[in-house]
């Protein structure tokens, strides 16, 4: 079956309706949900988790399992419906004319099968070409999704790949038979920022050279801005607003669209100036959805009588029909009236000392062998001479990429681990020699984590408020068991939660309720120092303002020294007082957020400045990629631990990049830069993000 001329849309779904059948009942996934991809463009498709995004691209592959069924509307993929294909046309179809991209990409290679046999099957397969010729077009595949030395990649296993190269392998299979389709499915959540960023690069130039269309589907509105011609947004198994990017985003014509922009953290919030608004509520579950307007019960513009009744249609916000949205009321709602922040808050002054680190060193001893035990010892540097202080109410942020030691120093911190040289000490006690169970109980209630996954650190076993009343009891909190159940309950105050949560199972709480049982555990015994590590980014948009928000007015009220671990910039602009910079061990920046957010900046921060994409049509920012994937802390480079990827590095004279760790340079008053670079180097430096004037 060749691909068959057709010049209307490349994939045309019409009200489209997935449910799926349990033994008790029929749960609606999709409803409603029409969408358009024309031929080469690239449409984003976005919603928070549970709003039947992915369900749309398993509907397109034909793949909904047993329990899924399209119980109305139709998938027509170049003209021919694909609901009415038998399983053998669906399978020509499959793979050789629409591929998918996953968001794991380990669940879509064979880990037992080297890479360049899995990439030749495609077309060995589906075109009956022979394996020279295939070998061929792998190569020239490989190459195209820029990764270095095909021959080797080919012969290597998955697991001797890094998640950026093995996520690139993914792409190359889905390219492998030239799709006129690709469907991605957030294929880059799991990938550290300047991988992510070569990546979407890497996809938009591949569209433009085979010339194929592409659904991309993300809950990250920055990067569907990078990657899309237009944009589709859903909310509870609903299309709620379509159009360009561009109309979409600076036009905005539905409560829900707004409600998400609001909450997500553009330049230009701040904490106490122009504090980032959380969607109030929760999402509904498919079977309890309310009458009328899905996103009612949460929206500022709710109108009794009318926006509870009957089924709510798309209608057209323009006259060319190409922006729709899903609210009876868009013609009488104030689009520009200014978000008002509710208060104006008080910027906490930092306080005293409470924490300092001085020349602290991690490293750890791995056999090279390490399947096997024998074999020369490496030693693994983890942490690198790692020095600063921690103030009172003030929240320090750690930046950096996977591998670069930010969870490893939480880990000495914590006492889960202990140094190998130098100090950490609180309130003037070193800490960092004391394994977390010779450390008094003063000193654990004082430092506290709060982990990245809630549903890993929960009890599943146990409600709520008992997890609490644990923590409590080993703190040594109260007299009796009455006392510490109103601590417990004080607490779920404390977090925003109805006291009535202190009976439930953690099973019966969404991730961002989860998340806030797992801050109140932290505050149980009056925490002065929290780590939080990467505490928003298992969440939602919309919960992500709401958590962070409520961290903050945690700390305004119990002065806690906040250590934020991230690698989300706009998150850490937002909250941060001051910010550290990490890399392979190595602390490469430090200063306060307004200098390490503005030139000069270390190299490094000038790459991931430029990786981080920003949901806003007017910021341009310097396209900065970086070469090769991030070394391996095993066999790090000789000198400056980033001059293997450093765009800067032909201005420093002689090859002492390559030879000598760069010292500590002050830039200006608590500002420093560990960079061989000149002064008037520095001075020269450009703003990586600027925003354009209207």
């Amino acid at each position: 079956m060749e691909h068959w001329d057709h010049d209307g849309p490349i994939l045309e779904i019409d009200r489209l309706s997935i449910s799926f059948f349990t033994r008790l009942r029929e749960i609606p996934a999709v409803m409603d949900f029409s969408v358009t991809v024309q031929p080469g463009e690239a449409v984003g498709l976005v919603g928070e988790s549970g709003c039947g995004k992915s369900t749309v691209a398993l509907g397109v592959m034909q793949d909904l399992g047993v329990n899924g069924k399209i119980v109305g509307g139709s998938i027509t993929y170049k003209g021919r419906d694909l609901g009415a294909m038998s399983q053998d046309e669906l399978r020509q179809i499959r793979g050789k004319e629409i591929a998918m991209i996953y968001q794991e990409p380990m669940a879509s290679l064979n880990p037992a099968m080297k890479i360049g046999r899995q990439l030749i099957e495609v077309p060995m397969i589906h075109e009956g070409l022979s394996e020279s010729d295939a070998w061929a077009r792998a190569l020239e595949v490989v190459g195209d999704v820029k990764l270095p030395d095909p021959e080797r990649i080919m012969k290597s296993y998955p697991h001797q790949l890094s998640g950026g190269q093995q996520q690139r392998i993914v792409i190359a299979m889905a390219l492998m038979s030239k799709p006129s389709l690709l469907i991605l499915d957030e294929p880059t959540t799991a990938l550290d920022v300047t991988v992510e960023a070569a990546v979407v690069d890497l996809v938009k130039d591949l569209g433009r050279k085979y010339g194929t269309s592409m659904l991309f589907i993300s809950h990250n509105l920055g990067l569907v801005l990078e990657t899309c011609d237009r944009i589709c947004v859903m909310y509870s198994g609903e299309a709620v607003e379509r159009g360009d990017i561009e109309t979409v985003f600076n036009k905005m014509r539905h409560p829900y669209t707004q409600a998400l922009f609001r909450s997500i953290p553009l330049p230009g919030a701040d904490k106490t100036e122009r504090p980032l608004k959380a969607i109030p509520g929760n999402f509904p579950l498919p079977h309890e959805r309310p009458p009328g307007c899905n996103f009612g019960p949460r929206c500022d513009y709710f109108r009794a009588g009318v926006c509870d009744q009957g089924h709510i249609y798309m209608e057209d916000v323009d006259a060319s029909g190409t922006h729709e949205t899903r609210c009876l009321r868009w013609r009488e709602i104030d689009w520009d009236k200014p978000l008002i922040p509710e208060e104006h808050r008080e910027k906490p002054e930092a306080g005293r000392v409470v924490l300092k680190s001085e020349d602290l060193k991690k490293y750890y001893e791995v056999a090279a062998n390490a399947l096997f035990g024998g074999g020369e010892k490496r030693v693994v540097k983890a942490n690198e001479t790692l020095s600063f202080e921690a103030r009172e109410s003030e929240t320090l942020a750690i930046v950096g990429e996977s591998g670069c030691g930010k969870s490893t120093f939480a880990k000495v911190l914590m006492g889960l681990e202990t140094a190998t040289d130098g100090t950490i000490t609180l309130d003037n006690n070193s800490i960092e020699h004391i394994p977390i169970q010779e450390r008094d109980t003063q000193t654990i209630a004082d430092i506290q984590m709060v982990f990245q996954n809630p549903f890993d650190t929960l009890n599943p076993s146990m409600t709520v408020g008992r997890q609490i009343i644990r923590a409590l009891e080993v703190f040594d909190y109260g007299e009796t068991e009455a006392d510490r159940r109103d601590k417990m309950l004080e607490l779920l105050d404390l977090v925003k939660l109805p006291r009535e949560f202190a009976d439930r199972m953690p099973r019966q709480l969404s991730g961002g309720q989860k998340q806030r049982v797992g801050i109140a555990r932290a505050f149980a015994g009056g925490a002065r120092v929290v780590v939080a590590d990467e505490p928003v980014s298992a969440l939602d948009v919309s919960v992500q303002a709401a958590v962070t928000d409520l961290l903050m007015e945690i700390q305004r009220e119990q002065k806690t020294t906040l250590l934020f671990i991230a690698h989300d910039l706009s998150i850490v602009r937002y909250l941060s007082d001051r910010v550290m910079v990490m890399y392979l061990g190595h602390v490469v920046e430090i200063g306060t957020t307004e200098q390490v957010f503005a030139p000069p900046y270390h190299p490094y921060t000038e790459a991931l400045l430029s990786a981080v994409p920003i949901a806003d049509t007017h910021v341009e920012k310097t396209r900065i990629l970086l070469e090769g994937d991030i070394p391996s802390a095993m066999n790090p480079p000789s000198g400056c631990p980033f001059q293997t990827r450093c765009r800067w590095k032909s201005k420093v004279p002689g090859n002492k990049c390559e030879t000598e760790v760069p010292p500590m340079v002050t830039l200006a008053s608590g500002h420093q830069v560990k960079c061989h670079l000149s002064a008037a180097d520095f001075e020269g430096m450009e703003p990586v993000i600027k925003i354009a004037a209207e």
